[in-house]
């Protein structure tokens, strides 16, 4: 017989549903799952998704913009952008114009890209607001305000780690 394992001596959590990284875990996966599936039916992946839609917002005034400024906001690698981007590509959901001191390759959404894009992002928005309809006005506000605390928090930890490593 397997001896027993004893959870008490390496965890602060008396079960895993008290566990703040476990729960995100099962909530990041489901509320994934759904995005996933519908945007499966206008052909993008949820990292396609979100790039496009990263571009359209950072684009929507005309201004150009580069790969990593895309990164930066999507929060992904610049490898992951180029690839994803790459993808978009030979989509035809974007192209790539050489930018004015032709270093770089700006991104712009195509024709077809941004029809894509009236189209996908209503329907995450519609996906998001099914998932998130049981919590009230408040709750939406304060989870809102919960994660956008998370994020700055942790993007000053890896900028201060990025910056002590170089």
């Amino acid at each position: 017989m397997k001896k027993r394992f004893n959870f008490k001596e390496i965890t602060a959590h008396d079960t895993p549903d008290r566990s703040p990284g476990f729960l995100l875990w099962h909530i990041s996966t489901t509320w994934r799952g759904s995005i996933e599936m519908m945007l499966k039916s206008i052909d993008l992946t949820h990292p396609q998704f979100v790039i496009l839609a990263t571009l359209g917002w950072l684009t929507r005034k005309g201004a150009f913009v580069t790969q990593a400024t895309i990164g930066k906001m999507a929060g992904l690698d610049p490898n992951t952008v180029s690839q994803i981007i790459r993808g978009l590509e030979q989509k035809k959901l974007i192209t790539r114009i050489k930018s004015s001191d032709e270093r770089a390759k700006n991104p712009i959404l195509t024709t077809k890209g941004s029809d894509t894009l009236k189209r996908a992002l209503p329907a995450v928005e519609t996906k998001d607001a099914e998932f998130f309809h049981s919590l009230t006005p408040e709750e939406m506000k304060c989870m809102i305000t919960i994660f956008q605390k998370l994020l700055l928090q942790n993007q000053a930890k890896v900028a201060e780690c990025k910056k002590l490593s170089s």
